[in-house]
Formats: C-alpha cells, sequence, structure tokens
C-alpha cells in the first residue's frame, strides 16, 4: 500500500480563515485527502463539517475528503449513511468516512443530545457501522440494536463502490473494532504516542486477522501536527525540525506500522508550511517508503 498524506485543515470560520482555499492549495501540493473535525458548541465559530466537506468536495477534483471523525452520537447513522453516499457519489467517489464514538460530554449536554457512558458510545459505534454498511448492501435492510435501529430501510442508489469508513479510536476496544469493521484507522499521536503506537497496530492487525481480514488492507492514518522549524519545547507532541527531520520522523512512523498521515501544519505561517511539505516531505518520505 503506498503512503498516503492528508491535510487536516481548520473548520473555523473567524475572520481570516479560510478552509476552502487551505484544501485548494493541498491538491495543487500533492496530498492525497483533506479532513476536518466534528464540533458544534463552545470551540469558537466554525462550520459545520458536514457542510464544509461538500463545500470543498465541490470546490476540488482529485483530493478525497474525510471527517476527522464525524461524532456518531451528533447524527443518527441511517441518516449518515445516505447523506454519506450521496456526497461520495457527487464528487466522484472522494469521501472518506471518519466515524468516532464521541468524546464531548459537553456538547451533548448543551445539544439536548443523551449523554451516554462511555462504554455505550462505543456500543452505538459498532451498531451505526453495521447499520451503515448494510444499508449500502441491502435492499430493503432492517437493523435491531441496543441503540440504533431501521426498520425496512431502502436505499436508492447504493454505493458504486465500497466508501472507506475510519475510526477514530484509541481504547483496546475501539482499536480492535476498527481491526474487525473498518478500512482504516486514524489515532492521535497525543494519545498513541509511538511508544504505544506499534502495539496498539498489533492489536487492530490481529483483529482483523480474526475476522478473517486481510490486515495490509487497512489503512493506519497517524494523526500529527507538525511544523518545519525550531522545535517547541511547550509542543512535545509536535512533530518538527528541517524539512529532511521531519520527513526522517515520518519515515521512523512507518516502521512502525503506519501507512498514512494526516498532518496539521501549524501557525504562523501556515500556507508557506502546507508549499514546504508538499514540495521538500511528501516526496521524500514516498521515495524512502
Amino acid at each position: 500500500m503506498q503512503v498516503q498524506f492528508g491535510l487536516g485543515i481548520s473548520a473555523s470560520s473567524a475572520e481570516g480563515s479560510d478552509p476552502i482555499s487551505d484544501a485548494v492549495a493541498a491538491e495543487a501540493a500533492g496530498f492525497d485527502f483533506v479532513s476536518a473535525n466534528d464540533h458544534f458548541h463552545a470551540t469558537g465559530p466554525r462550520h459545520e463539517l458536514w457542510t464544509l466537506m461538500t463545500w470543498i468536495a465541490a470546490s476540488t477534483s482529485r483530493v478525497s475528503v474525510a471527517s476527522r471523525v464525524l461524532g456518531v452520537p451528533f447524527r443518527h447513522p441511517a441518516v449518515v449513511a445516505k447523506m454519506a453516499e450521496t456526497l461520495d457519489r457527487l464528487s466522484g467517489g472522494r469521501l472518506i468516512l471518519g466515524l468516532g464514538a464521541g468524546a464531548a460530554d459537553g456538547e451533548f449536554r448543551a445539544l439536548g443530545l443523551p449523554q451516554r457512558p462511555l462504554g455505550e458510545r462505543i456500543d452505538g459505534l459498532d451498531e451505526a457501522i453495521r447499520l451503515t454498511r448494510g444499508l449500502w448492501a441491502e435492499r430493503p435492510f432492517s437493523f435491531n440494536g441496543l441503540i440504533h435501529r431501521a426498520d425496512q430501510a431502502d436505499f436508492d442508489p447504493q454505493p458504486a463502490h465500497r466508501i472507506p469508513i475510519w475510526l477514530g479510536t484509541h481504547g483496546p476496544r475501539g482499536v480492535a473494532m476498527a481491526g474487525r469493521l473498518a478500512d482504516g484507522w486514524i489515532p492521535s499521536l497525543e494519545l498513541a504516542p509511538p511508544d504505544r503506537a506499534a502495539e496498539m497496530i498489533r492489536g487492530l492487525l490481529a483483529a482483523a486477522e480474526v475476522e478473517g481480514r486481510d490486515p495490509a488492507s487497512i489503512t493506519r492514518a497517524y494523526n500529527l501536527e507538525v511544523r518545519i522549524g525550531d522545535p517547541d519545547p511547550a509542543q512535545p507532541y509536535r512533530i518538527s525540525g528541517s524539512a529532511e527531520a521531519v520527513a526522517a520522523r515520518l519515515i521512523g512512523f512507518t516502521k512502525l506500522g503506519f501507512n498514512a498521515f494526516n498532518l496539521i501544519p501549524s501557525e504562523p505561517g501556515r500556507a508557506e508550511q502546507v508549499a514546504q511539505l508538499g514540495r521538500d516531505v511528501l516526496p521524500a518520505v514516498r521515495a524512502a517508503v
């Protein structure tokens, strides 16, 4: 599997933010996908993620568009399944449906959504994946889970190809779920640091093998903040240094088992950071791996 590169963009709608231009620049710089995270409440002015993804897809022609990750409790999975098929079809097959159990209890409370314990949210994520895949594959489809249900739902059209589902999970149960059910896994460095990441990947791939899946088919994407420039001791989870040093760190991460990277350049000078990554880092890693 060839290494893939994504660019994490901000969903901010504050003055001066321009996620559409950021996505267009990522495409021009040679990135394979762009991504943004999913929040509604108390994170500053921001766009709703699905609407933003749709606008990005319409403004680009090659890059895939990924939710990093869509909080399942925010939207009913059956509705998301329909939204995903439509966006994937209209974009020419460029959707990566990133899903997560949701960790923003304050947002759930503010929006009047059920505040379930983490274990139940993990149950809900598992059900959401199986419900989504069923709706995409069978007509009609019924599902009777503990949290999510569908009764003789008839989706037409169904996806023309397998839409990839990536999970942003970190605990043992969630990592194993990615191996059993998902097409990709996208942990963040601070929650899956290098000294633990190799063991987590082994658990992911073992779960895939138990399920009878080809472990090599699962994308393992490391979500990283990066900066080409001097390291900042106050940012221990940021990958920084010269372009050569950043490329060397990424190459090292491939030896842990990662085959994709979602890079989030820091400010200031984000536009130049994106250009430098595309010019000096991406080609070096691709050539070495």
